[in-house]
Order: structure tokens, then sequence, then C-alpha cells
């Protein structure tokens, strides 16, 4: 019911993508130069504090703070963005500090979504161009008043490393910072060339390292703490749909710490004056649930159906045209994908002040304009009454990303509930604990694909035939109307046919998109998670069948240089395959990046895969920070390598079986590999690197092990077959 309440409430504010476009206020091109770089009121600070524009704020301090658009959940993307502005201002990275950006639409907006927010790995690449613009213009405005104050020709005036100098004074940014604030902005500016980079393609030390190594105790969601702080830890249904339909909750009340008990229309939740005392009080509520509407299959029922669905034709999303040869050899095969959780180390949390007219929502914010709309829509208020304090993420890979903002939605009634029950504002922290998020939902959908592919006598592909099973992400929220497309999904099919790196001759696919009742989300790389795994292992098994190397028979249909370059540079770089070991490789094109991994794999004594070392070739257009490419590379191939070694969500009559790491088993640091990034130095506008380094781990690894046992593994986790 809260669920159906967010989605009647997204809709009202007109989330399709031309309305997020239209409260976007212009946000794809308008942010970059002009008015939007004035000081305004929402982000202005007086001359007598600094230069303020909405992306950087230059104080007297000699104090560089970016303003940061996108969360940044671990990924460095603060890093990045301070990167691009420091470049250009030709500031000192040792003064450049990150704040992050209040939610405004308008101002910081991604321009590739149309809202603020992060996700898709777009956040360097729709950033590229307009924080260093911000930069640049900040830095013409600094030479500006250095001409005026000095009285000079503004041509001779340099800034290198914070230091402001015309060959006889010398000033930093922060001596300037007020002058500056007066100059007019230039219409436009001259943004450097390669050649000028100070930090560009170099490196740049992380902004959040310090404050995460010593200990800080006000950088996350977790940390909030304030006067009169409450908690608050909720009772669901452990069935998706299912309805609270009575609540014993006296032993609860009288247990010590309790506040109050709220009763939600599908949950129940426990205000206490700490964590500890809402889960144990939470602990103790005895409720009946009406599950008349709710989910009641397990994996094994829903399974069965997806199976059945394998032999019925869905609907097309690539159709092969054409007359193709016939086929001498084909390869048929099944592959199951189950449901997996995104398991962030920072399981989800929002505070909430609320007092009837305006609120606050300090929470890791990944879409800060749904969190703002969706808080609004459930108090009853205006979106400019509600603030939004993003705070670091202490992990997503998707969870935060969420297109209904449920647990914002449930902060918001919760903070609602105890105004109208006690007459006055409390803040109140909201807290999932790692099972709430567990059996929570919004997993990466579960997934069965079916594959058709050819040979001729020669050993070329003549016809691939894909059908794929799996529930739409999109399907059923507020994000239909632009992501699916004449009923396809996209999340589903990303990677197949026409948007594959592969040019492949009788290429079709066809989907199904079965409605369960279990909430599903992106979770990191979303479809290519699968839709990879698929392609690379029967690539991988139609290069053996034709005779052919698995590197050459790839070549043969990578039509794009971008593709065949990082697999011939993982391979050149990954050497001969040493003894006792076997080798995997895969290639595949994600979030505009092209990435090849190259595994090489023991089998123990007992059965199980050890993957000893991985060569990665990485093209990511221009590498605006190596550093962080290397660690998002790594970052990523650990957690596709977690999953298909290990994880899976399954479901007895509907209720899930995994709660926490003891049964949902992430990958253990002794079994993480020895990982050599190799990047291309591309003059290529940046893409994203956040996302592609997962899904070739699976295939390639999957690939190792078929060459060492004869055998491809199509049903995940590994674990299934022994092999984890």
């Amino acid at each position: 019911m809260l669920n159906r309440f967010i989605s009647q409430a997204v809709s009202a504010q007109g989330t399709t993508r031309r309305g997020f476009l239209k409260m976007s206020a212009g946000a794809a091109g308008g942010l970059i130069l002009g008015g939007a770089l004035r000081p305004t009121a929402a982000v202005a600070q007086t001359a007598t504090d600094g230069l303020a524009t909405p992306f950087v704020h230059v104080r007297p301090d000699n104090t560089v703070v970016v303003i940061v658009k996108h969360l940044d959940k671990g990924q460095g993307t603060a890093t990045g963005l301070a990167t691009l502005i420091a470049d250009e201002l030709d500031a000192n990275a040792a003064q450049v500090t990150t704040e992050f950006a209040p939610a405004n639409t308008g101002l910081y907006a991604n321009t590739f979504l149309g809202v603020q927010g992060t996700g898709g790995s777009t956040a360097m690449p729709n950033s590229w161009q307009q924080y260093r613009e911000a930069g640049a213009t900040a830095r013409a405005m600094f030479v500006a008043a250095a001409a005026e104050s000095w009285g000079v020709d503004p041509a001779g005036i340099t800034i290198s490393n914070g230091q402001i100098s015309d060959g006889s004074n010398t000033a930093t940014l922060g001596d300037m910072a007020a002058a500056a604030a007066r100059q007019s902005v230039p219409d436009s500016v001259t943004l450097k060339t390669p050649d000028e980079w100070v930090y560009i393609g170099k490196s740049f030390p992380r902004v959040d390292v310090a404050r995460k190594t010593q200990g800080a105790t006000d950088m996350f969601g977790m940390d909030v703490a304030m006067d009169g702080l409450a908690y608050a830890v909720s009772l669901r249904s452990p069935r998706f749909g299912g309805v609270l339909a009575g609540l014993d909750d006296a032993e609860a009340r009288a247990m010590p710490g309790v506040i109050d008990v709220i009763q939600l229309p599908d949950r129940a939740t426990v205000i206490a004056e700490s964590t500890w005392q809402a889960i144990q009080a939470r602990d103790a509520l005895t409720a009946e649930w009406d599950f008349s509407e709710a989910e009641s299959r397990g994996t094994e029922e829903l399974r069965a159906e997806y199976t059945a669905l394998l032999d019925q034709d869905g609907t097309v999303f690539e159709e092969a045209t054409g007359s193709q040869a016939e086929a001498t050899k084909v390869i048929e095969a099944d592959y199951f994908f189950p449901y997996l959780a995104h398991t962030p180390m920072e399981p989800i949390d929002v505070t909430v002040l609320f007092d009837g007219a305006e609120a606050t929502f300090w929470t890791g914010s990944q879409i800060q304009t749904l969190d703002q709309n969706i808080g609004a829509q459930v108090l009853g208020i205006d979106p400019g009454s509600v603030k939004i304090e993003t705070l670091w993420g202490g992990g997503s890979f998707g969870r935060r990303a969420i297109y209904d903002s449920h647990y914002v939605a449930e902060a918001a009634m919760i903070a609602q509930a105890w105004l109208q029950a006690h007459g006055e504002a409390r803040p109140i922290k909201l807290v999932w604990t790692r099972e709430d998020d567990v059996r929570g939902g919004y997993y990466r959908p579960m997934h069965m694909h079916r594959v058709r592919a050819g040979l001729d006598a020669d050993g070329n592909i003549t016809s691939w035939e894909q059908r794929v099973v799996g529930q739409g992400i999109a399907i059923g929220t507020a994000f239909e109307q632009f992501m699916v497309n004449n009923g396809v999904d996209a999340s589903s099919v990303e990677g197949l046919g026409q948007h594959s790196a592969y040019t492949i001759p009788g290429w079709s696919v066809d989907v199904h998109h079965p409605r369960v009742g279990v909430p599903v989300l992106w979770w990191r790389s979303v479809g290519h998670t699968h839709t990879a795994y698929v392609v690379e292992t029967i690539m991988d098994e139609l290069a053996e069948a034709a005779g052919a190397d698995p590197v050459e028979f790839r070549l043969r249909y990578l039509t794009d240089p971008r593709a065949r370059g990082v697999l011939e540079l993982a391979a050149d770089k990954a050497g001969p395959v040493p003894d006792g070991l076997t080798r995997g490789i895969a290639v595949h094109k994600s979030f505009g990046s092209y990435v090849a991994e190259i595994a090489d794999v023991r089998i123990r004594e007992d059965g199980t895969v050890k993957v000893e070392h991985v060569t990665c070739g990485v093209d990511c257009g221009v590498p605006i920070n190596p550093s962080n490419i290397e660690a998002q590379i790594e970052g990523g191939l650990g957690y596709g390598l977690s999953a298909i070694l290990r994880e899976e969500i399954t479901m007895s009559a509907g209720e899930v079986n995994q709660s926490n790491f003891y049964d949902y088993t992430p990958l253990r640091i002794a079994d993480m590999p020895q990982v050599d990034v190799h990047i291309v130095q591309s003059t290529e506008a940046p893409t994203g690197i956040g996302e592609p380094g997962t899904p070739p781990i699976g295939p390639a690894v999957a690939n190792a092990v078929r060459r060492a046992t004869g055998k491809t593994v199509r049903e995940l986790p590994f674990s299934l077959h022994g092999l984890a």
C-alpha cells in the first residue's frame, strides 16, 4: 500500500522524461554559463565572504569549496568534480574541499537525466564540460579582479598552484576572493587544452580519505546526531504486498526507552531513545497480516513459470533481417540468474524533522529531485518547503537510486504521524537493519535466457536467437513512460543486439516481462550483469566450436575500434597463461565505456574456484583520475565476482530466505584476485566507470572454468554447482 501511494505521488509530479526536463528548468543547457554561474540567492554569499557561484565558492581563508551536485557513495565523484574545478581554476589541491549541493533541480540537474540525481555512471560524463567551464569562469573573474586591483593588463596575469601573479604582485585566491565576486561573469571562456592539464588525467588526492581514515563522525546518515533525536525501526510484512491487519504492541510499549508505536497501512514503527531499544521493541511486536494481495510464490514456482515462458514467443526487441547461411553447428543453452540484493555497507537510513510547514531530510540522497518531491507529496507541502541535506553514502550499488523514494516517504509518514500524535516537531532517524535491507526487496531482477546460435562450415556465426524472461524494472512505475519502448524494458536487454559492441549476423531478441510482486531495482551495471554473461559465454563456446582463438574470434565481430582496442590491450598485457591455471576472456561495452577482462583461474582440490589474477583493459574516454579508475574497476570486478560465486536471494511461499552476511555471503578478502588495470589514453569525452568493471568478470571466470572442466556454468551462483 505504501508503494502504491508513492507511485501515485510520483505520477502527480509528472515524472515522465518530459516532466523531468520541465522540472529541470532547462538544466540540459542553461547551467553551464551566463546567469547560472552568477551568485544567486539560493547559493550566494556576500562579496565580503568571497566568490560564490553554484559550483565553486572561494573564501577569504583561501579555501576552494567545490559544490558537488552528485552523491558520492564511495565511487569518487566528489574527487572527480574537484579535479575539474581545480584544474581550470589553477587551485592548489591542498586548498580544495567539497560540499554537497542543496536540492535544486534548476541549478543542479544531471544534464543527461533531467533531474538532480546520480546513476547510470553519468556523474562525470554529464559534468565534464559543466564543471570545467565553472572553474575556468571563476579563474577569469580572479584574473579580472587582479588586473583591476593592480592596475595591470589582464594578459600579463598568471594563476598557478593557487597563486595569482603579474610578475611584481602576488596574491592567493583567498586574498582576491572578495574582489573577484564583484566582477562580471564572462560570456564565454577558453578551456585548457590537454597539454595544459595539471590534474586531469594525472592525479588528484581523494577529498574523503582523511576524514574516513580518521573516523569522522559526521559524514554518513548513520552518523547524524542532534538534540532530541529519536530513533525509528519498522516491522514490515514478511511478504511483499502484505497489509497490517492487527497489532499487539503492549509488550513493546512497556520496554525501556520506547516512546511510541506508530501504525502505518503496511507496517508498524517503534520510536525509541536509541536504535537498539527500537530494534528490541520492534522484535517484541506481534502482528497479523493480510496477504490477500501479497506475493506468495517462491523461487521454484517463479522459476517454473519463467521456464514455461522460454517456450513462448515474446515481445520482439531485435529482429534479424536478411537471409542467413545454413548452420552446420548449433549451440543451444538456457541460463538462470537469481534475485540479488545490493547490501551496501551502510544500510538505509534517513533522519527527518517536520514542523507542519517545512521539512528537512538528512540522508545519502541519490536522486534529490525525487526525494524532495515525494517527501513534499507525503507531507502535503510545497517541494520548496522540503530541504534535502545530502550526506556521504556508505555504498549504494543502485540501492539509493530509488524510483519511488520509499524510505524518504516512510520517514515522512512517520514524522507526520508523530506530529499529529504529539503536537510538536522532533527529529526522528529511521534505520533499516541489515536484515530489513536484505529482506526488503528492490533486488536485481531474476532472469532467464535461452540462446540458439549457429556456425556455418567455415566457423562463422550465421544466426543468434535469444529470448529473455525477467521483470522490467520500470514497468509499473512512473518511469515506465520513457524507459519502456513497445513493451520492452530497456534494462532487460541492454548489451544485446544493436546495443552490443558486436556486429553479429542474424541476431534476434524477444522478451517476456512477467508480473511479480517482488520490488526490483537497478543493481550495479543493471541488465549488463546478465546479458554480458550470456553473450560472452556463448561467444567462447562458438569460438571453440569454430576451432578459433577466443580473442581472434571476438575480433571478427567487434567492429567498434574502441572495443577491439581494450581486448587487444588486455590480451597483450596478460602474457602467457601461468602454469596450473586456466584462462577466460570477456569484453563488454556498458555506459559508454569498454572493458575487457582476462581471468586466470585455479580449480582447487575440493572443486572450488579461486580467481588468482585478472588483467583489465579499459577505455572510458579521457581518464580524469587514473587512480580512481583503477579503484572502480577493482571494486566493480570484486562486486561482480562476489555475485557470481555465491550470492542469491531466494523465496519460500513469498518470504525471503536470506537475512544477513552469514547466509547472503559476499566475497571475502582471501578470494579477491590480484587485479592489473591498463587504461587507454583516450581523447574521447569521459564516459562512466562506476559500473562497467562488473559485467565482464562473470563470463571471464565462467569461460576459464569451462576450459578447465568442460562445463559452462549456466545457473548462478557458482555455489549451486559446488564451485564457489
